[in-house]
């Protein structure tokens, strides 16, 4: 799918509208996006800072989706697991870039093989545009490869999905 169709569909995502979140690059090639927050009244908490759960959501779904995008279509990707870490007060415009490189997914498909699940771990920071570090989000996905190609490579696996 191309990576401006996805920027231009997640830009009119309700949950990022609602955010303020604008997502403002997905490279071609799915290694990386960049995505900013504007600070507004209605994405402010009690004490006048970025809401934490509107920090958490800029990235949310990024590592998945670039995850799938460059390992294709032969593997099951998810969200398995996320948490955030507050490191500052968040105020004003704040961005985070988030990537998974070519050594990452050269990892992941090594583990994967034979149809074993692997739960790579991804961090994305958050900075204000000082460059100052605002919150660290982790995230872990579950991947393996789909039924077909794992009995296609001599070993079967088992069938443990991901809970949501």
């Amino acid at each position: 799918m191309n990576a401006r169709w996805v920027r231009r569909m997640m830009n009119c995502w309700p949950p990022f509208i609602g955010a303020g979140i604008r997502v403002r690059h997905i490279a071609d090639d799915y290694s990386e996006a960049l995505i900013e927050m504007r600070f507004r009244w209605y994405n402010r908490n009690y004490v006048g800072t970025h809401f934490g759960g509107s920090l958490y959501s800029m990235t949310d779904p990024f590592h998945m989706v670039l995850a799938m995008a460059r390992l294709g279509q032969d593997y099951v990707v998810w969200d398995k697991a996320g948490s955030i870490e507050y490191v500052a007060p968040g105020r004003g415009k704040v961005f985070v870039r988030i990537s998974v490189d070519d050594a990452q997914l050269a990892d992941i498909r090594a583990r994967a093989r034979g149809g074993a699940k692997v739960l790579p771990e991804f961090t994305a920071v958050v900075t204000d545009a000082a460059g100052s570090v605002v919150a660290r989000i982790t995230k872990t996905l579950y991947v393996r490869l789909k039924r077909t190609n794992a009995a296609a490579s001599g070993r079967e696996h088992s069938s443990d999905e991901p809970t949501r």
